[in-house]
């Protein structure tokens, strides 16, 4: 009788969603790590970085464009109105509403972090030209748009 040996099945891949999720985790660590000694946290940053693009939100606007739940973004507004990082106004066309925008505080802490934010980004993407950057961009937007439907 002939014995027939096994053939090592090859090591799966870790599937993409582990992978992002992977890249995230780290992200989110160095973002923390480079913030701590501005007692801001990575999600607080995200949330300034949304106000410098789109001023005025409303808070539930701000979560759904950071990324976070209303109940955790009323928590991060306090936290942010707290250290002067934002302040909150009346909305002139309906009084109900709250709008948040950067006070100038706020715009100095995204101005300092800038440059060693960014320099997260390059060492994330360091591997790749340029070319691969934008496809790298393109696809993690699409992916973004495919599941946002």
């Amino acid at each position: 009788m002939r014995r027939v040996t096994p053939t090592p099945a090859a090591p799966k891949r870790p599937s993409l969603l582990y992978a992002v999720k992977q890249v995230e985790l780290i992200v989110r660590a160095r973002l923390d790590e480079l913030l701590r000694e501005s007692g801001v946290t990575a999600l607080q940053y995200t949330a300034l970085t949304v106000l410098v693009a789109r001023d005025g939100l409303t808070s539930a606007e701000l979560a759904r464009n950071s990324f976070v739940t209303p109940q955790a973004m009323a928590d991060l507004v306090t936290a942010l109105e707290r250290s002067e990082l934002i302040v909150r106004h009346r909305n002139p066309h309906n009084r109900r509403q709250l709008l948040i925008s950067l006070t100038p505080a706020g715009h100095a802490l995204l101005e300092r972090y800038a440059a060693p934010v960014a320099a997260i980004e390059e060492r994330m993407v360091h591997g790749l030209d340029a070319e691969d950057r934008e496809r790298f961009r393109a696809y993690l937007n699409a992916a973004r748009a495919s599941l946002a439907r």
